[in-house]
């Protein structure tokens, strides 16, 4: 048996961790119930000035406006995406670290430029997802998909044609690369000019130092509606309302489609409650007509999906690149 003042010690050594358990709980159901606590930071893994960055800019004005503090957007660029993108998922997983994701995470583990995927991250929403498309001067000899791909097929002895759309390895890369193999043909049989992206890509085009680009459609906007550039087919299951005219190439036969995706992720370990209450304020941001307004404004097309209906999304889109990665030798 203990002695007395022992045991008396023992039981007020319980007493003393009970409390200090009830007082974490209590602490974490409270950090859950007071969020946001702080500001708010939208990790965007790209440059200032282009489309992730500006839907960035665009929901932490919105967020803001919802939760009643500060949220700012933070350029984490470099890497082809793997800097932004490991900074967000490394975050602490209270809520105030968001990730703009995009199609590079689908890719990068696959390329070995980092161990990163969707399984890093507790998905929170997609926002928007832009099919890549084929673009050539009005005035080429090229004017249908059939044709182009005739042409590539026989080239005459003539020097194979030169395409472009973005860097090596980058979202159009693979877009085009994955069409190629879903023709039946390898993927070496263009010549690929890496840019910078996609504005770079149409100065060369229009300059006549490239044949074709790959792109989406609201990056060439403008030149579309010149008459400069046309689209001979888009890689959608089906027809964009912005650009009703263009063909998908699913409906010339060609069973491939290929998008540059965007959407909101948190750190893995997040809370259920957080993820909870910025979802519905994510919601209501979507759901408003001020967000249809800007998607519309910017040409990005709409894609909203939520937790787990975006993660079978992001599952899909990750089996999707292994082929095209490995076939361009990436």
């Amino acid at each position: 048996m203990w002695p007395k003042h022992l045991n008396s010690m023992h039981w007020l050594l319980v007493g003393m961790l009970v409390l200090f358990h009830a007082g974490c709980d209590n602490s974490n159901q409270s950090s859950s119930k007071s969020f946001p606590s702080k500001s708010i930071s939208i990790i965007c893994p790209w440059g200032e000035g282009g489309g992730t960055d500006r839907l960035s800019r665009f929901m932490a004005s919105q967020l803001e406006k919802d939760l009643g503090v500060p949220v700012v957007v933070r350029n984490k660029k470099g890497g082809r995406g793997a800097v932004g993108h490991s900074f967000g998922a490394n975050a602490s997983p209270d809520g105030h670290t968001i990730t703009m994701g995009t199609f590079e995470l689908s890719t990068m583990h696959w390329m070995k430029i980092s161990e990163l995927s969707y399984q890093n991250f507790r998905p929170l929403a997609q926002l928007n997802a832009d099919p890549a498309a084929i673009m050539v001067r009005s005035d080429s000899e090229i004017k249908s998909i059939q044709q182009l791909l005739e042409m590539i097929k026989n080239p005459e002895g003539q020097s194979k044609l030169k395409f472009s759309g973005t860097s090596t390895g980058g979202a159009w890369d693979l877009a085009r690369a994955g069409w190629l193999l879903s023709a039946g043909l390898p993927v070496d049989s263009v010549i690929w000019v890496p840019t910078d992206g996609s504005k770079e890509s149409i100065l060369k085009l229009l300059g006549g130092h490239v044949d074709v680009i790959c792109c989406s459609l609201p990056e060439v906007d403008a030149n579309l509606k010149s008459g400069d550039l046309i689209s001979l087919g888009v890689m959608a299951k089906e027809r964009l309302s912005a650009y009703p005219d263009i063909p998908t190439l699913n409906e010339m036969g060609y069973d491939w489609s290929a998008v540059g995706w965007r959407g909101l992720l948190l750190p893995l370990e997040t809370p259920q409650e957080i993820v909870e209450s910025l979802s519905a304020a994510v919601k209501k941001i979507t759901d408003s007509q001020e967000f249809a307004d800007y998607m519309a404004k910017n040409k990005f097309a709409t894609a909203i999906k939520f937790g787990e209906e975006f993660k079978t999304f992001l599952q899909i889109q990750d089996q999707l690149w292994k082929t095209p990665v490995e076939k361009a030798g990436l």
